[in-house]
């Protein structure tokens, strides 16, 4: 995405968002919808419901179990009933809902948003922005035609330490970057094999599909292990890697986020189960005078640079400078220059900031009532990009080659079976308009 893109669409949003306030509910507070009430949704309902701008106005989940959960917690947290609603069609046409906040699976991302600004909603959608890159397009697109506010799930753009460290990069700390590094490497267990059986009762298992071909139910394809099948993840570099490869673009800020080459490797090692996606993953995106290097690591592993483990797992950037270096991950940055290696600089936020994701969420709620696009710390087109790396790679991935691509027009180079995988084959009628 051009940065060029970036200003126009916020002076676009900005004037039409003036336009376009949302009448909020009691004592001025934004009417929410959560939309995905799993593990994440519940997080949101829990986070949402202790901000005082937030009322959860409604909940939505495929799955009823899941959906009465969520509703007893804001009948606790809260005090009252939220309207409850399998299908997310019925929770967008209600007019008491100000804004959404989507925790479904990556296949549903898109859809949601793009339908929820249709219907006059502000969105915060979880990341990886969307599960493929035209969808990425689509949701930019349908953000400004509509002048909604949406927010990406990336919450280290709303954490000080992260971005202290990004303004000093851009101020030069270390220099010119030639490289960034994003990390990657959680522990998973294999998550086995799971026969074939009933989707069972209370589970509406097309609706969980969606715009996904359908398959029969397996306890694998549903509930977390859906991030591992191509139809509905994107393995974890579109999972956990994806917040790492947010801050890669933050940090180099190329002219384009879409590289001239990618190529990514890896596989599958260890383990015998129903998991399509790899386990272990490298790419590395060209841009010419800088690259991005990142990996996945799901298996036993070693650390690097001076980036903390977090119990079994490490996730974090490495940004290699002209004038030194610079490490950031969750619990703080370092800044190392010259070739001692001197530390310049080190921030160590408190722990109970680092994994908090109110902040992010108030940021959002901010910009739903200001209508100001600018105060969002993650727009849908950083979100959308960072999204789109993730992608790139697994397309090169899968396709076992280096791809080059064109980046201003954002697509392969001579290349039609890679083109073919910038989007999907959507089931109707859960189709993700070419048109918005």
């Amino acid at each position: 995405m051009q940065h060029s893109h970036r200003r126009q669409f916020l002076q676009t949003a900005a004037a039409v968002a003036t336009q376009a306030r949302p009448i909020l509910g009691a004592n001025d507070r934004v009417n929410l919808g959560i939309i995905g009430l799993g593990g994440r949704g519940r997080d949101h309902v829990n986070s949402y419901a202790q901000l005082p701008e937030a009322r959860l106005a409604a909940l939505c989940d495929v799955n009823q179990e899941a959906l009465e959960r969520a509703a007893a917690m804001v009948q606790k947290l809260q005090g009252h009933k939220a309207k409850e609603f399998a299908d997310m069609r019925r929770l967008l046409d209600d007019k008491e809902v100000d804004a959404v906040s989507v925790a479904t699976p990556n296949h549903w991302h898109a859809l949601t948003t793009i339908w929820a600004c249709q219907a006059g909603k502000d969105v915060y959608v979880e990341k990886p922005a969307s599960h493929n890159v035209f969808e990425g397009r689509q949701m930019v697109a349908a953000a400004r035609k509509h002048g909604r506010m949406v927010q990406v799930g990336s919450q280290s753009r709303s954490l000080f330490h992260k971005i202290k460290a990004m303004k000093l990069l851009e101020a030069g700390v270390i220099g010119k970057i030639y490289q960034a590094r994003g990390l990657c490497y959680r522990w998973r267990k294999s998550i086995g094999k799971t026969p074939v059986t009933e989707a069972p009762p209370g589970i509406q298992w097309d609706l969980f599909l969606g715009p996904a071909p359908m398959r029969p139910f397996t306890i694998n394809r549903f509930a977390y292990n859906w991030h591992w099948f191509w139809d509905t993840g994107n393995g974890d570099i579109g999972n956990q890697g994806v917040h790492e490869m947010d801050i890669c673009l933050w940090g180099l800020r190329p002219k384009s986020a879409f590289p001239r080459h990618v190529a990514s490797t890896g596989g599958k090692f260890l383990w015998d189960d129903d998991q399509e996606t790899p386990n272990t993953q490298q790419a590395v995106f060209d841009y010419g005078d800088a690259q991005i290097v990142f990996e996945v690591r799901n298996l036993q592993t070693l650390g690097e640079g001076g980036i903390p483990f977090g119990g079994s797992s490490l996730v974090g950037n490495l940004f290699l400078g002209s004038e030194g270096c610079m490490e950031v991950h969750p619990y703080g940055f370092k800044v190392y220059r010259g070739e001692k290696r001197e530390v310049s600089h080190e921030e160590k936020p408190a722990e109970d900031v680092i994994w908090d994701p109110r902040p992010h969420m108030k940021n959002f709620l901010r910009a739903v009532t200001s209508r100001d696009p600018r105060h969002l710390t993650a727009s849908i087109e950083a979100g959308s990009d960072a999204a789109a790396l993730c992608h790139l790679a697994n397309i090169s991935y899968r396709l076992g080659r280096r791809l080059a691509l064109d980046p201003a027009a954002g697509r392969f180079t001579g290349d039609s079976e890679a083109d073919a995988m910038l989007t999907r084959r959507y089931r109707a009628p859960y189709i993700v308009p070419e048109k918005i």
